[in-house]
Order: C-alpha cells, then structure tokens, then sequence
C-alpha cells in the first residue's frame, strides 16, 4: 500500500499542521457551528419559549428552515461569479466580516427579543452561507493536490457535520438556561448573542491567516441575473458528463439524507416511543458516522480521488435504510423512554447501527463526488459550477420535503418512507452508474485491488494526473487493464488484443470501458488501422492511453518481445510514455499457469495474494526507443 505522496504527508490529519489547510478548515468550521447553534437556538426559543400568532410552533422547524435555504436559490449563480473573479482569501474575509455584522444584529435581536429580526437574521445567515460555499469548495484544488484532495475534502465534510452537531447541543443546551442561570447571570439567549458574537469574531481572525488565492478569473464581467448565469452553468457542467452526473449524485445525496434528518424528532417519539434526548441521540449517530465515513474515504483510496467508492457508498445507503425500514417496523407501543431505557433494549441497538452505517456510507458516496468535481472542473468555472450544485442541493432538498410530506399525509408510516427511500436510492444508483460507466468500472476495480488481491503501488505519483501520455505494460493477466484502472486517479483508454473481448464477462466489461480492440496488422490491416486512428484520438484529446506492447498475454510469465505499433502511435502523436510493470500476477487467479494458454487453477495461490505494479518516470518522446522501453520495463520487474 506504499504510495510516494503518502510518504511526505502521512494523513489526512497532517493537514491541520499546515498553513494553506488549516486557517481555511477552522475558519468554515467556526462558521459551520455558529450558523446551527443560532438556528438551532431560534428554532427551541420559537416552539417552546415564545408564542406567535404569524410564527407558529408546529411550522416553525419548516419556516426557519426554509428561510435559511432561500438565499441559496436567490444568490448561489451570483457567489459562484464572485468566487472565481476575486482572490478567495480576500473573499472569505470579507464574508467572514459580514457574519460579524449579522451577529451583531442578532445580539440586538436576542438581547431585545424581536423575534421578526431574527427571522431576518436567518435569512442573512443563509446568505452568509451561500456565498461561502463556492469559495470553500474552489479553494480546496487551489492549495491541495491529487493526492490530497480526497482527504481535504473529507475533513471538511466531517469538521462541518461536528460543527453541525455541536451547533444544536450547544444552542439547545444555552437557550434552555433559566433567567439569571447562564455565565455573567445572563439568560439563555444572552448567553447565546455572546457565544455567537464570539464565534464571528474568532472566525474573521482565523480567516486573516489564510495564504492567498489568486483569482481564476478574474477578467469576469458578473451576469447579476441568477437564472440566466444558473442556467449557463449547468450548461457548462453538462459539458463535462461525469462531472455533470456528480453534481445529481451530490444533490441526490442530500435529497436522500434530507428524508432521515427531517423524520428523527418524529420518528424517536412516534415510533422508536423515545423522549427528545432520543432524538437527539439519532442525530449524534447520523453526524458522527457522516464524519467517519467522510474520513475513511482516503485511506479506502489510497489518497486518489477514487470515484469507485461512490457504488459502494450506494449500496450502503440503499442496504443499511432498507434495514432500518426492517428494524423499526412493529415496535412495541410503550411509555416514552429515556436514553437509558432505549438503549437496555436490543431491538434500539440494530436501529442504530443501520443509522449509523447508512451515515458512513453516505460520507463514502459524498466526498470522492465532490472531490472529482473539484479536479475535472475548468478551473476558470469551478465556483460557478459548484454554486450551480448548491442551488440543486437546495431544490432536491426541498422537492424532499414536499415528498416525505406527500407520503406522510397519504398515511405511509416513517419507517416505510425509509424503505422507500432504500429503493429509490437503488433506481437512481443504478441509473447514474450506467449513464457514466466510469463510477462501475472504478467500483470494479476498487473491489479488484483492495478484496481479491493484495494490490501494492509503487511510483504511482509517476502516472501523470493531467495531459496526454501513453501508459506501457507488461501483459500477465485478464485483469491487467482493471488493475491499471485502479492505480490511476484519471481514466485510461486501452488498446487490447481482440480476443480479449471474447472473453465472458471481461469482454463486456472492456466494452464498457471503451476499450480500443486491436488485431495484429497481418491478419486485419483494416482494423489494425483503426485501432491506431482511435489511439491517436485519445492522445489528442488529452487523455491516458495504455498500451500492452506484447501484443498478448504471456504463456510463461517471462516478459515477451514488445511489437512496434507503440512506436507508431508516439512517432505520430509524441507525447510522455510511462513505463509500468505488474508483479507476482504469474499464476494468480486471472493469468495462465506455466505452460498454459488459458487460465488454469486459477485459484492456486488462494484470496488475497500480493500483486503490485510499479511505475518508472515519464520518458520524453524524443528519447523513446523500443528496445528502450522493454528494457525499462524488464528492470522495473526486477525491483
């Protein structure tokens, strides 16, 4: 599992170490907290504290909710400009500095208690968000690399789901004080103005050390009309088919999350027959197993953006609430029941872990999405692009809310909603994955090099992550290809041996992945030809070509003399050529055994045995030659 990049910054968790990660993860941590414990704050005070006749306390989760999310759709196309023609430091501090302000009044509000003001005051926030997110989101490809930017991404995800989580214990626990209880003798809602106010202003000094981030562009003239710049950027992103199907598969993701956070309150007291600490419970499970599961995502990818744990992120998400449909269906009705009561039973125990394992999978479908957008996206429209996301964040969440609302009042009980829900996660899974193969192949090759073998990399920092190259092999096995896919944080197109294609389940697999077949030039000169013209497509258009210069597989495990058409595919399109060598494949489950032209007890070596590839730096075209490279790789096989 050595990986070279790995070796200078071990983890994730070493980023906080590091200036251009850790002012800029506090600062939208801060503000991450600051928003919810003031909402969640605003909300306790309007159901329980203080009645009004235009707000009222059944509504008032609904209301405030909407409030805060309506920004999102009024100004997310406006932030995304915003965030590409300025510096994004530059911007994070003066949105950090417009949150002091909301604060400000907010204090005013809470001190007073003019309820309509902090109503107003959610909408800013709101505000405060919607521009912060394009930013929080472009700035992370700016300062991280390939390598690093799953795990940024994941500790972002799970720094804002604490936050989240801190923010609503934090702001129940103060707005519940009782008059003269809190610190200074101060009530519960001074407590929380001053603890706000706080935040904010800690906030806007962590967003003073973040480094500088140049604009993208910042020759952009603002289209101030948020449809019309909304609609271009979708337009934009649909340029790009991965890119585009992540922003539905992110949207989607909070769609399918939005169900469970709106039903816990419900769903502890009407069915789980929990008081409101139940509830809360729930939520603690959610948020910790989103920040887990957000965490996980890079040692899972070897610090790739590895877009093959989107399926398996699916399928947890689509077993584990199909599993909370079943767990929680024909409880007993019993008195409500404390946090100790719940927990003595076992039935609570299997609810939470379905919860808790959807939440992880939830974070292991979310962050590789975002970190892929964040690295195939035009770098000049990357907050734009995000901020379109936003904005279907925002409608796919609110089209949740109209559904579950639809269900419930057509008498569908929670945990039914919840199975439901496990369905149509699996329809829109399946549906993605084959519009944008990409995320299936990924996924196979994943499981490949993580569950059938013992898959080592070693110079894979030698793969280049951008620009046109030509990737050359050893051929040991069926699964060569599938085994380069895995070590490559970018698709690659290969040319294959024709027979290959024949081979049951591979051969649809290779189809699938857009594979080039390619028959020796003796017997079909034709389709030789073709191979080389859609080769040479490849190359123009940027992407990774690999190549099995062999011709086919080994019958003996020893390297075979390379064939030429390597050389006629760099000497009409030069560009870097890769050397890379598989190792210990030799009889393991896909390759022939000595002697063999097929595979043989394919089985011999058992699960799990060690294979690794080995990548050697790039060559400049000028200087390859044939017996040049099968030196290389030959070498590359002896380390």
């Amino acid at each position: 599992m050595t990986d070279d990049a790995a070796a200078a910054h071990p983890n994730q968790l070493a980023l906080l170490g590091q200036r251009r990660f850790a002012p800029f993860f506090w600062t939208q941590f801060l503000g991450a907290a600051n928003d919810n414990i003031f909402k969640f704050a605003f909300t306790v005070l309007v159901t329980y504290r203080v009645q009004l006749e235009w707000l009222p306390a059944h509504l008032a989760g609904l209301v405030i909710g909407a409030v805060f999310i309506l920004p999102f759709l009024l100004f997310s196309a406006t932030a995304g400009q915003l965030a590409d023609k300025f510096d994004k430091a530059q911007m994070t501090r003066g949105i950090k500095s417009l949150e002091l302000g909301i604060m400000l009044v907010a204090a005013v509000g809470l001190w007073t208690g003019q309820m309509a003001l902090l109503l107003g005051c959610i909408f800013l926030l709101g505000l405060h968000s919607t521009l912060f997110g394009p930013v929080k989101f472009a700035y992370l490809p700016d300062h991280l690399n390939e390598r690093e930017l799953t795990g940024g991404n994941g500790m972002v995800e799970m720094g804002t789901f604490v936050a989240i989580l801190l923010g609503n214990v934090v702001g129940g626990l103060l707005i519940a004080l009782p008059e003269g209880t809190g610190p200074l003798g101060l009530n519960g809602a001074q407590a929380v103005a001053l603890l706000c106010l706080g935040l904010a202003v800690a906030g806007r000094l962590m967003a003073q050390q973040i480094p500088a981030t140049p604009a993208s562009a910042p020759g952009l003239t603002i289209n101030w009309n948020p449809l019309t710049e909304t609609w271009r950027n979708l337009r934009l992103a649909h340029g790009n088919i991965v890119v585009f199907r992540s922003l539905l598969g992110i949207s989607w993701m909070w769609f399918f999350g939005a169900v469970f956070l709106s039903q816990f309150p419900s769903f502890a007291k009407d069915v789980l027959h929990g008081d409101e600490h139940v509830a809360s419970l729930l939520l603690v499970v959610f948020s910790i197993g989103i920040a887990l599961g957000s965490l996980a995502c890079e040692w899972l990818s070897r610090r790739h953006v590895e877009i093959g744990l989107v399926p398996l992120g699916a399928i947890g998400m689509s077993v584990f609430a199909a599993d909370l449909w079943l767990s929680s269906s024909g409880l007993p009705a019993v008195a409500s029941q404390g946090v100790g009561v719940f927990l003595a039973q076992a039935a609570h125990w299997r609810v939470l872990a379905d919860l808790f394992m959807l939440s992880v999978s939830a974070g292991l479908f979310s962050v590789p999405m975002y970190a892929l957008i964040q690295l195939r996206a035009p770098a000049s429209h990357r907050a734009r692009i995000i901020a379109a996301n936003n904005i279907l964040n925002a409608l796919f969440m609110i089209a949740s809310s109209l559904l579950v609302g639809a269900l419930l009042s057509a008498g569908v009980s929670i945990p039914a909603v919840f199975g439901l829900m496990a369905l149509a996660n699996a329809l829109v899974a399946a549906y993605i994955f084959l519009l944008v193969p990409e995320y299936l192949l990924r996924f196979v090759a994943w499981v490949l090099s993580r569950l059938v073998y013992r898959f080592e990399l070693r110079g894979d920092a030698n793969i280049p992550t951008s620009g046109a190259a030509v990737l050359i092999c050893n051929h040991v096995s069926y699964v060569d290809a599938v085994l380069l896919m895995a070590a490559s944080p970018r698709p690659i197109r290969f040319l294959m041996d024709h027979r290959i294609f024949k081979v049951p389940v591979l051969g649809w697999f290779f189809k699938l992945a857009k594979a080039i077949p390619v028959a020796p030039r003796s017997e079909d000169p034709a389709a030789y030809q073709t191979a080389m013209d859609a080769g040479d497509q490849v190359l123009a258009e940027g992407d990774l070509l690999a190549i099995f210069p062999e011709g086919g597989i080994t019958n003996n495990g020893e390297l075979q003399p390379f064939k030429g058409g390597v050389m006629k595919i760099i000497e009409r399109r030069p560009v870097p050529v890769v050397p890379m060598a598989l190792t210990h494949l030799w009889g393991s489950f896909f390759s022939r055994v000595e002697g063999g032209t097929a595979m043989v007890r394919p089985f011999r070596r058992g699960l799990f045995s060690r294979v690794g590839l080995v990548a050697a730096p790039a060559q400049a075209p000028e200087t390859v030659t044939l017996d040049g490279l099968q030196a290389e790789v030959q070498g590359l096989l002896k380390t």
